[in-house]
């Protein structure tokens, strides 16, 4: 929930949602506008989630035996969002930096010129030649570039190393090898500063002198646009508007016909685009999700453009205070619970992956693109949007690579019930009674031919042995027939389950 104040009377007004672009001030019956600017930055382009972390200069913990503290910030912007560089220094009065992005953390401290030379077996790369995708050998270890983008600073906070001044800008490279971090800063020119860290937590870090989940809340709610009040151009009374009831409104004080500006038109239609959209869980509804309550930041609705047969799907955006981001994932067959993974994924195989020491089979690839966001994001999302999407394993547990132009991201999906979302999110009566119809079966092809193939398998084994067994017991036949005709039905699909990374059920 977002909150402004009354330009009429100075009360608070809460808007429903991030989405929402009217609301009506409980005291003195203003009817409230977001302005057209704020407008187009909702449903067409959302806006990005700033000030959720729960860092603050002071927070301490400790990384590799030494304590440190937070005595610096900067914050980075991109064009389609931005993070937060913590500079921490350690008792023994070295420093490092505590990259701060979309929940995820990764410290890292500066590896010496004549270090990262002999660490990389041919020359550093200049920055035009960097992509997403692109490897690069460390210490003999193949990382791959994960985050390639031009960022300028917008502020900075506490002690620096350096000065931070209006206009710089910073082009940085991340790369990754399984939960490794290496990045080349290329802000002083053409060859780079090496960073060299991992991906951490903050409960890794036993951090302490965090913010407290109220004061996040606090911050990250508070609508930063302006809102003005839909009143009567002639006489200034507050007027009542329905969104989609009409095209022009009468003052019901002095009875003139208002003729809407372009900004004011602007906001109507937003508002009843808003409206239109019909999805399961709206932005600002809240659910308990393991033991922990989870506001719904945003959402969009996704397709596959598929020549033969297009699919659509709503994905939401859920954060909670304590335990940061999460993703839930809704599509006609049913519901999957997604996360980012801050251990990559190791390439196995041209068509093969190993994730936790489990192989995992290359699947489908193809382009997904948004329809339409609503709401608050992570980083600045617009209809048209497209990424490419590559899936590994069964769709029960799956692990998918997001490649745009300018990062990857690695995903672990989880089917869940329709029953599992209806208890987490129980006052939703719609998602209630979904729960009572019957789930579809998720596993969609392969998979689906599994499943019939197991179930056919354990028939085929009992009319076997009930047909064969007392013939073994009376010495007709041996056992070796009956042991191998059941192994050769249960053989294939161990091996389809196996290679196919089926096996590991639904935990996440």
């Amino acid at each position: 929930m977002q909150t402004v104040n009354c330009p009429g009377c100075g009360a608070e007004v809460s808007f429903r949602s991030s989405a929402a672009v009217m609301a009506v001030c409980d005291y003195c019956q203003t009817t409230l506008l977001r302005d057209a600017d704020s407008v187009r930055d909702i449903g067409k382009m959302s806006a990005v989630l700033e000030d959720y972390t729960p860092l603050q200069i002071h927070t301490s913990g400790r990384w590799q035996g030494q304590s440190f503290t937070v005595i610096g910030r900067i914050q980075l912007r991109y064009d389609a969002g931005l993070w937060n560089e913590w500079y921490v220094l350690f008792d023994d009065g070295t420093d490092g930096w505590l990259a701060d992005a979309s929940g995820q953390y990764m410290l890292s401290r500066r590896v010496p010129t004549e270090q990262a030379a002999q660490a990389v077996a041919d020359p550093l790369p200049p920055f035009a030649r960097l992509r997403p995708g692109v490897q690069l050998l460390y210490e003999s270890k193949p990382f791959v570039a994960g985050d390639v983008r031009t960022a300028r600073c917008t502020g900075g906070q506490g002690e620096l190393p350096f000065a931070v001044g209006a206009g710089w800008t910073a082009q940085v490279a991340d790369f990754r090898y399984e939960g490794r971090f290496l990045t080349l800063d290329y802000a002083d020119g053409e060859t780079p500063t090496v960073y060299q860290g991992e991906l951490v937590t903050l409960a890794q870090l036993q951090c302490q002198l965090l913010r407290e989940a109220d004061e996040i809340g606090r911050t990250a709610d508070r609508y930063r646009g302006k809102a003005v009040p839909l009143g009567c151009p002639h006489c200034g009374s507050p007027i009542a508007y329905r969104a989609g009831m009409a095209s022009f409104v009468i003052c019901p004080s002095c009875h003139s016909e208002v003729d809407c500006t372009t900004s004011t038109a602007l906001v109507l239609a937003k508002h009843t685009e808003v409206e239109a959209l019909r999805t399961s869980l709206t932005p600002g509804e809240v659910g308990t999700i393991d033991g922990k309550r989870y506001t719904v930041l945003g959402l969009l609705q996704c397709t596959d453009n598929d020549d033969e047969e297009t699919s659509t799907w709503v994905e939401y955006l859920l954060f909670n205070e304590d335990a940061g981001l999460l993703w839930l994932v809704e599509q006609d067959s049913g519901w999957d619970r997604v996360r980012v993974l801050d251990v990559w994924p190791r390439q196995s195989g041209a068509n093969e992956i190993t994730f936790e020491n489990r192989p995992y089979r290359k699947g489908f690839e193809y382009d997904s693109e948004v329809l339409y966001a609503a709401g608050t994001f992570n980083w600045r999302v617009q209809a048209g949007d497209k990424i490419r999407l590559t899936e590994y394993g069964s769709p029960a547990r799956r692990l998918t690579q997001e490649t745009s132009e300018t990062e990857i991201v690695w995903t672990l999906s989880t089917t869940v019930s329709r029953t599992q979302v209806s208890q987490w999110f129980k006052d939703n009566k719609a998602l209630v009674e979904a729960a009572k119809l019957p789930e579809q079966n998720r596993n969609a092809g392969p998979v689906d031919d599994l499943g019939y193939c197991t179930r056919a398998a354990w028939g085929f084994v009992i009319v076997l042995w009930l047909l064969n067994l007392p013939m073994v017991l009376v010495g007709h036949e041996d056992w070796d027939g009956l042991i191998y005709g059941t192994l050769a039905l249960w053989a294939p699909i161990w091996i389809v389950r196996h290679y196919s990374g089926s096996g590991r059920g639904d935990e996440d």
